[in-house]
C-alpha cells in the first residue's frame, strides 16, 4: 500500500529494456552452454567409440563387426518394446561390448584353435577390463556401456562369466548384446574359421534358447529375423560412418 506523500514508482522504459536483455543474454549463454556440454558428451563418446575400433582391429581387420553390432541392438531392443532413449543408449554403446580386448595379449586373442586353460583365463578378463576402462561415469551412455561390456558373456543359464549371473539378474543391455554378438560373430569370417550362414547361426541361436540366451529375446530374434539379416547386409554393404550411427532412428539405416 503505497504512504501518504511518498510518490508512485514511475516506470522506466530504460532499466525494463536493460532486463531484457539481460534475460536475452542469460538464455543465449543457457544455450551455448548446453551445445558446449553436447560437444564435450560426443567427443567422449567418439573417442571410445575410435578406441573400441582399435580393439576390435585386433580380431577382426575390417572393423565393421562393432557398427553392426550396434545397428542390430537397437534394432532389436525396439522390437522387445524398449523406450526410444533405450534404444537409442544401445545402438551407441553396444559396439563398445569388446574394448577390454584392448587389453589382451595378440597371441591369445588371434590364436588359432582352442585355448589353453590360462589362455582362456586371460581372455575371460576382457569384459573387467572393459568396463575398467569405462569407468564409474554420471553419464548414462557410459554407464550401459560399461554395464554391457561386463555381462555380455554372461549366460541365461548361470555358466557364463564373469560373475555367473543368471536370469534376469543379467541387464537386459547384456542379454541383448550377446546374441546379436554371437550372430554377427558367427556370420563373419574370423582368423580360427570361415563364416557360417545365417540359417546355421539362427539354428544355433535357438538351440541356446534358455540356456545361454534369454528365450524372450530369442523368439525376438527369430520372429524378426528377416529384417535383422536385411539390416546386417545393408550395414555391411554401406559401411556407415560413426555419424550415421550415432544419428540414425532407431536401428534403422
Amino acid at each position: 500500500m503505497i504512504q501518504p506523500g511518498v510518490p508512485a514508482t514511475q516506470f522506466d522504459p530504460a532499466a525494463a529494456n536493460q532486463m531484457e536483455t539481460i534475460i536475452s543474454d542469460l538464455g543465449r549463454m543457457y544455450q551455448e552452454r548446453n551445445e558446449a556440454l553436447q560437444e564435450v558428451a560426443r567427443a567422449h563418446h567418439e573417442a571410445l567409440f575410435r578406441l573400441a575400433i582399435a580393439a576390435e582391429y585386433k580380431d577382426d581387420d575390417t572393423g565393421v563387426h562393432i557398427v553392426r553390432l550396434g545397428f542390430l541392438a537397437g534394432a532389436l531392443a525396439q522390437w522387445l518394446g524398449q523406450s526410444r532413449e533405450f534404444v537409442a543408449l544401445m545402438r551407441k554403446a553396444a559396439p563398445m561390448h569388446d574394448i577390454g580386448k584392448i587389453g589382451i595379449p595378440d597371441s591369445v586373442l588371434k590364436k588359432p584353435g582352442n585355448f589353453s586353460p590360462d589362455e582362456r583365463r586371460i581372455m575371460n578378463r576382457h569384459p573387467a577390463i572393459g568396463a575398467s576402462i569405462l569407468g564409474q561415469s554420471r553419464i548414462a551412455l557410459f554407464q550401459i556401456a560399461a554395464e554391457i561390456a561386463l555381462s555380455h558373456h554372461e549366460r541365461w543359464d548361470g555358466q557364463g562369466y564373469p560373475h555367473r549371473l543368471a536370469g534376469a539378474a543379467i541387464p537386459l543391455s547384456g542379454r541383448i548384446v550377446s546374441v546379436v554378438d554371437f550372430y554377427d560373430a558367427l556370420t563373419m569370417d574370423r582368423v580360427y574359421r570361415q563364416a557360417l550362414s545365417h540359417e546355421k547361426a539362427l539354428e544355433m541361436i535357438v538351440a541356446e534358447r534358455g540356456k545361454a540366451f534369454d528365450p524372450d529375446i530369442v523368439d525376438c530374434f527369430v520372429r524378426n529375423h528377416g529384417a535383422i539379416r536385411a539390416l546386417h547386409d545393408r550395414v555391411t554393404a554401406q559401411r556407415p560412418s560413426f555419424a550415421d550411427l550415432v544419428e540414425s532412428d532407431g536401428g534403422s539405416l
